[in-house]
Parts: C-alpha cells; structure tokens; sequence
C-alpha cells in the first residue's frame, strides 16, 4: 500500500496499529550554489525522477518521540562538490554516508506512505545502516537503492520506487 503522507496519518487512526509508519520522499539533489543549484531546483519542480534525492522518513508510534520523525538517507559525503559530481555523473565510486536527522513534521509535497514496520523501525534502520556499504554509484548503489532497500528491510515492501514512479502517486 502506497499513499500519501495525508493519507498514511488518516490509515493510522483506522488501523490502530501499534507499528511505526514509513514513508518515502524526495527533494532536490544537492549542489553547488549558483547554476548548478538552479539546475537541481528546476528538475525537482518538473518532477524529473531521476534528479530527485530520496530519502526514507520513520514516523514512530512511541510516547517518547511525539512529534519527531526520522529521515534516513543516502548521499555522496560532499555533495555539493564539483569534483564529486563529476565523478559521480561519470560512473565512478564516491565516498558515501549514511545520515539520519529528526523533522518536527512530516512533508506535504513528494512524500508517500509506503507501510508500516515489522519491528521497531529505528532499531532496525539501524541495523540496516550498519551493513550498507558506503561507496556510492549513480544507478547502481545511490539513494534509490539506499531508499528501496530500507523500505524493504522495514515493511517487506519491495521495489516501493519503482511502484511510485509507474503510479500516478508518484507523481506529486
């Protein structure tokens, strides 16, 4: 089941379920100011898939964290770096990292329900992070990867990406 993060809140109160919501969403990749930045800007409003950063986004049902959800994702270490681009862009390996950071709510636009977790999502996103390995490749080991992996380990969902880009969901 793949939704919007509206429709994901509004499935929490008619399932009642005690499990961790997950949701996938995109922004803009990352640049360096000027042009390039411009660049990334515009192809995120026009909604072009493959110059969006996606990121997996727990929301956890716990008393201890009410209003914080977690974003993990994926990304080049120095992303704004033009000889990381480069070498990127050319296919080549670049150092990766894992990150994770609170948001006080989740998204409005280009995030989407996409399950709840099996288990306590941030231990096993944890988990998960401790055995991805950190060199990124564009199309081949980059944040669809990172995002379709996560998701899977946390909710069984597979693929979420590619059911989100053939859906009209997706294209929010």
């Amino acid at each position: 089941m793949i939704s919007s993060c509206v429709l994901g809140n509004a499935a929490k109160s008619i399932v009642g379920t005690r499990r961790d919501e997950v949701y996938v969403a995109a922004v803009p990749l990352r640049a360096t100011k000027g042009p390039a930045q411009l660049l990334m800007s515009t192809a995120y409003s026009f909604n072009l898939w493959d110059l969006q950063h996606f990121m997996v986004i727990i929301n956890p049902n716990s008393s201890s964290l009410p209003s914080q959800a977690l974003v993990y994702d994926f990304q080049p270490q120095d992303p704004e770096s033009i000889a990381v681009a480069v070498a990127a862009l050319s296919g080549r390996n670049v150092p990766g990292v894992v990150r994770m950071r609170t948001l006080k709510k989740l998204p409005t636009r280009k995030c989407w329900f996409a399950g709840y977790s099996k288990s306590d999502a941030i231990d096993a996103a944890n988990k998960f992070n401790k055995g991805w390995e950190t060199d990124l490749r564009i199309k081949h080991h980059d944040c669809r990867n990172y995002a379709n992996g996560l998701v899977e380990y946390l909710t069984g969902t597979k693929a979420v990406l590619e059911h989100l880009r053939s859906s009209s969901v997706g294209k929010n």
